[in-house]
């Protein structure tokens, strides 16, 4: 119905409406960040979990935001089998044991960015994401003269604001789909268990490097990868670069 028919009051009010929508949609424009449309009104932004291949391989990783202690005993097991893997990092473990991730560099393996004080990035304003991010990314390229390209949140913790701020940044954002729990001190056999019964082609597994049982599992997992005829690849070889979408579910394809 035009304006001129409605009441004074009843213009106003259309008005009103349709300025506030246009200044929504102008704020997020210009704030994506802080974006103030509704959640069903915006796209989920999803990490990748897994990998859509007929390619029969795997990828494992290890997080390391504490300790040291079974991580040359994990080192010299991937070296054993011939496997290179992708290690993120935090910037608290690269400040007490720097020597340990050269090492992990100079071994060939992957490095991936863990943020610098493992927070929850969901709690955390744009520019404090931005600070541990590139803050992460500059110790890494100090200590290891790697240039990584990943990025994990701590506690797998994300949102839209998370993704958008990360991705702005330049990495992708890798997340699991085979969690081993070793955090929680599980045998290793428990954690052999939990691992192959889950794991399949375009899979990414969690590990930490310094779970208490972790190095103990290894050589199991890979032994009965290699039996199931599944490789053992970084990350970033696993994944898709290109024309590829991640569904809402996590899983990266190709288009």
């Amino acid at each position: 119905m035009p304006l001129h028919f409605l009441g004074h009051r009843a213009r106003w009010a259309v008005v009103a409406v349709l300025a506030l929508v246009v200044g929504i949609f102008i704020f997020d424009w210009l704030y994506p960040e802080q974006a103030i449309l509704p959640v069903s009104a915006q796209k989920r932004l999803v990490p990748i979990y897994k990998v859509d291949t007929e390619r029969q391989a795997v990828a494992i990783s290890f997080d390391a935001s504490w300790g040291a202690e079974y991580t040359l005993d994990i080192l010299n097991t991937l070296d054993a089998y011939g496997i290179k893997s992708t290690f993120f990092l935090v910037n608290i473990w690269l400040q007490d044991y720097p020597d340990l991730a050269k090492e992990i560099v100079a071994r060939g393996h992957e490095i991936g960015l863990h943020s610098e004080s493992h927070p929850h990035f969901t709690s955390l304003s744009g520019e404090q994401m931005k600070e541990e991010v590139t803050s992460n990314a500059e110790m890494v390229r100090q200590v290891t003269g790697y240039d990584s390209k990943l990025f994990r949140p701590p506690f797998g913790d994300y949102d839209n604001r998370v993704m958008r701020t990360v991705e702005d940044l330049g990495y992708q954002v890798i997340q699991w789909s085979v969690d081993s729990l070793d955090w929680r001190n599980l045998s290793a056999d428990e954690i052999t268990a939990r691992v192959l019964k889950k794991i399949g082609p375009g899979d990414i597994v969690l590990f930490h490097n310094n779970g208490l049982h972790t190095a103990e599992a290894l050589p199991g997992i890979l032994t009965q990868l290699k039996e199931k005829g599944l490789e053992v690849i970084p990350i970033s070889e696993l994944i898709y670069s290109g024309d590829c979408y991640t569904d809402q579910d996590g899983v990266q394809h190709r288009k």
